[in-house]
């Protein structure tokens, strides 16, 4: 009973810390598990154990072959077709593309690539795509069990208690029909999506700070004299001068040693302002130069998020300096330095010879012009590891060859060929996820070790054991969607799961039916940016707010999951 307690106790506090606080997860959960074996509720041999999982090695396995796959250029070679002037079609296209390729690559790379080609169409606002394409993300992501991680943690899951993890294409049925409904209700309800209001802001415009030094032949003329008010694609729109900021500026203001000019436009043409004596970009003053430079959003709960570029010490943090920064839809103002980093910001760096190098990027960026990291992979290396996956997943999904094994091969071969480096998987090894669910697995073995997962089964199969299966189901997969929203989408599964395992035993019913609500529950995040990655993403680029999503997200969610409550019965019987 006191064991009981305890373990009920520690995950009270679990949850509670990731609904309520804005501790890091990996630490919560770490956290978690480790007071559970200093209290003697998990043995040693069962930790170890769980860090050493089949599923979850297969899982570290695809996310490390998804580095190699997110090279491949066909995406990017789709790109530039899929908007047109026709709304419909074009929302069609991008949602397809977009679901197609997020089934099989990380979808966070997937919307990142072609968030860049919606920003800059010219047919249609940002904001009316922007949702659309994370949202398709999300659903393309449920119909293969390497599309999204909560697919691999729940596959983890099973094989930790079953012995069996799930197929490659156990999700399809359910996740195909789920992608064609969500698709169909996105173009009906696209009337909910915002249009860009207020001041009209070209999505392309980075904000780009230049200093004029105490020798320049500036000093002392007026805008319009020195020909600032001449340039193409650059608009000068504040000059910081001490702690004062004049915006406007007018014509005949007069530059000053010191001053700070405060550019907006196009970042690529910001080589104009070299035939300025005396002025040097922010960037140059941390001594890299312009040429290398590559365009990057900032990742959610990164380290540099809420810090400014000046107080983050970006520069010894990744090798890089910024040379312009973008907000979705907003018009920023200051001083470069000073201007606080927020999750989904549009950073242009120039880069030294260290950048790619350093193992703290993908914790922080989501790399969108990739001038300086790997390159893209070459027609023979499409054609080659493209065929392989297609081998890879049929051997596997017939049970020919293990998938594990398949993917190690691909990795192996993608290494042999050039296309990912030793390096580049150092510095993406998923740690802090393994960490996650090494800790879940544990907590959940403490859980079933001290009889609370039978106990709190017991209780729940006494409140709907007259309802039925499908009411279990039901319920396991609203909860899992409520904290799914409340919380990150791989949390909503490590703690939905065990109770979603032990009901369907106190039921004696097959648990595949509520191990695939937990899977679908965790990934129907549509009613705020918060629960997935691509919802934050494109948040700031669209210059969205939370009742956007809520507004955009309620028809979706709701035909959602009547789909996946419709049918993952019939798919899994009970």
């Amino acid at each position: 009973m006191i064991d009981q307690l305890l373990i009920v106790g520690l995950f009270v506090a679990l949850l509670a810390s990731l609904i309520f606080t804005d501790w890091p997860a990996v630490w919560v959960f770490v956290g978690s598990m480790l007071a559970a074996y200093f209290l003697g509720l998990v043995e040693t041999e069962q930790v170890l154990a769980k860090a050493s999982n089949m599923g979850l090695m297969t899982l570290i396995l695809l996310l490390l072959v998804s580095v190699g796959l997110e090279k491949l250029s066909w995406l990017t070679r789709l790109s530039g077709k899929l908007i047109s002037s026709n709304y419909a079609l074009s929302l069609l296209r991008l949602g397809t593309v977009t679901a197609f390729f997020s089934a099989f690559v990380n979808n966070t790379a997937v919307v990142a690539t072609l968030a860049h080609t919606v920003r800059s169409n010219r047919h249609h606002p940002a904001s009316r795509l922007l949702i659309p394409l994370s949202y398709a993300a999300i659903l393309g992501g449920t119909m293969t069990l390497i599309g999204t991680s909560t697919n691999l943690i729940v596959s983890s899951f099973l094989e930790d208690a079953t012995g069996q993890g799930l197929a490659f294409f156990d999700f399809f049925l359910v996740g195909f029909s789920v992608t064609v409904v969500g698709l169909i209700v996105m173009l009906l309800s696209s009337s909910l999506l915002p249009r860009s209001g207020g001041e009209q802001i070209d999505i392309n415009e980075y904000l780009i700070e230049a200093e004029v030094s105490a020798d320049s032949g500036l000093v002392g003329k007026s805008i319009l004299d020195n020909g600032l008010r001449e340039l193409e694609a650059l608009f000068l729109v504040e000059i910081v001068r001490g702690d004062h900021l004049v915006s406007p500026v007018a014509p005949s203001e007069f530059i000053e040693a010191g001053d700070k000019l405060i550019f907006s436009g196009d970042i690529k043409q910001v080589n104009a302002l070299e035939s300025f004596p005396g002025l040097h970009l922010f960037a140059i003053e941390e001594g890299l130069l312009r040429e290398n430079m590559t365009e990057v959003i900032v990742m959610p709960n990164a380290s540099i998020e809420g810090k400014t570029i000046k107080d983050s010490g970006f520069r010894s943090l990744f090798d890089a300096a910024v040379v312009g920064m973008r907000r979705g839809g907003k018009r920023l103002s200051g001083k470069l330095g000073n201007i606080t980093i927020q999750a989904g910001d549009n950073l242009m760096l120039a880069v030294g010879a260290d950048f790619n190098e350093r193992k703290n990027l993908d914790k922080n960026f989501v790399v969108v012009e990739d001038a300086v990291g790997g390159a893209s992979a070459t027609p023979a290396q499409n054609y080659f590891i493209t065929a392989t996956l297609i081998a890879v997943v049929a051997l596997a999904t017939t049970g020919m060859v293990p998938l594990i094994k398949g993917m190690a091969f691909l990795l192996i071969c993608m290494l042999l060929m050039g296309v990912v480096r030793g390096s580049e998987l150092r510095r993406r090894f998923p740690f802090e996820l393994w960490l996650i669910i090494t800790s879940a697995l544990t907590l959940s073995q403490a859980l079933t070790n001290a009889g609370a997962v039978a106990a709190l089964s017991n209780v729940l199969h006494v409140y709907l054991g007259e309802l039925g299966p499908w009411a279990a189901m039901a319920g396991i997969y609203f909860g899992t969607l409520v904290l799914t929203e409340l919380m990150t989408n791989n949390a909503a599964a490590a703690l939905a799961f065990p109770v979603a395992f032990g009901l369907a035993e106190s039921f004696g019913i097959d648990v595949m039916p509520l191990v695939m609500a937990v899977a679908f529950g965790a990934s129907a995040s549509f009613l705020t940016p918060y629960g997935y990655t691509t919802n934050l993403m494109v948040q700031n680029i669209g210059g969205y707010s939370l009742g956007d999503y809520f507004r955009a997200g309620l028809p979706l969610s709701i035909c959602y999951s009547a789909t996946v409550l419709l049918l993952i019965p019939l798919v899994f019987p009970f």
